[in-house]
């Protein structure tokens, strides 16, 4: 049965790569980004020409964006049956050379964004007792790594959005899930799409070469363990469709797709699981 499908962040990446995918499926897609008569207008344009597609102006850091772009859709098509939180900007560099400006503005994107638009579509999904939200979170949001603090900081505080209104929702018929993608070669990663990297030059400069070598270390560790596993950028789309097309009540709570881990993060999640459950059993009595 086709479904109505809300994209955040859908004029690069993943989210152009879901709406292509989803559409070509049958499912309706509304697209949703930034700029879409400005700097994304040829992307927007090229999305709007696909059967299946809409696109709307959606800035997730934006309180009446969001409010505007879920009250249309939902005005015009009456319901949303799948929210995907795509929209989200990466930031590297140590944790002292971010100014606290500068963590807010990543934060502003991919924790608040995430918290705007459950508040605008879970009145109308909890209405109908039925629906999906998608959250694109990261391979490391269950720890984290020197360099990228801020950003998986932000990724983990979707996975703690996403596992607590698991529960939260559950008498209203709401299923959440977040996919954890590791890393994959899109605009977020080849440096084609800015980030909110770390901006006090000179607490970075007093690092000096020794963090600098570190840094290009792990980035040269990534970069190749992508070229190693080819990591495909669609695999991330085809899982969203999958997820969309599984029978209500079977989906995940957690979604890996990262080839690259072989195992290691599927292994993580089961233990986290576990020791959860056990935590959980000891509060109950």
């Amino acid at each position: 049965m086709a479904k109505t499908i809300l994209i955040t962040g859908t004029s690069t990446g993943f989210g152009k790569l879901m709406t292509t995918t989803l559409a070509k499926a049958g499912h309706k897609v509304i697209a949703g980004m930034r700029g879409i008569t400005g700097k994304n207008a040829e992307a927007a344009g090229a999305l709007s020409l696909l059967p299946n597609v809409e696109v709307v102006e959606l800035d997730v850091s934006s309180d009446e964006s969001v409010s505007k772009a879920f009250t249309q859709t939902l005005e015009k098509y009456g319901r949303i049956d799948v929210l995907v939180n795509n929209a989200a900007i990466s930031g590297f560099g140590l944790l002292e050379g971010y100014s606290l400006d500068q963590v807010r503005n990543l934060f502003e994107v991919n924790f608040y964004g995430v918290l705007r638009t459950y508040q605008a579509v879970l009145p109308s999904m909890r209405k109908n007792k039925n629906g999906l939200i998608i959250n694109l979170t990261s391979g490391a949001s269950g720890h984290t790594l020197p360099f990228m603090i801020p950003y998986l900081a932000s990724k983990f505080g979707v996975e703690s959005i996403t596992e607590g209104l698991q529960d939260e929702l559950s008498d209203y018929g709401i299923e959440n899930v977040s996919i954890q993608p590791g890393v994959y070669p899109t605009e977020g990663t080849n440096g084609t799409k800015a980030g909110v990297n770390a901006d006090k030059t000179d607490v970075i400069a007093e690092y000096g070469e020794a963090a600098s070598q570190k840094f290009n270390a792990l980035g040269a560790g990534l970069f190749g363990k992508m070229a190693e596993f080819n990591m495909n950028p669609q695999t991330i789309a085809d899982g969203v469709l999958t997820l969309v097309n599984m029978e209500k009540g079977t989906r995940p709570l957690r979604y890996p797709l990262d080839a690259i881990a072989q195992g290691t993060d599927i292994e993580f999640i089961k233990a986290r699981a576990d020791i959860k459950a056990k935590w959980q059993a000891k509060y109950s009595k």
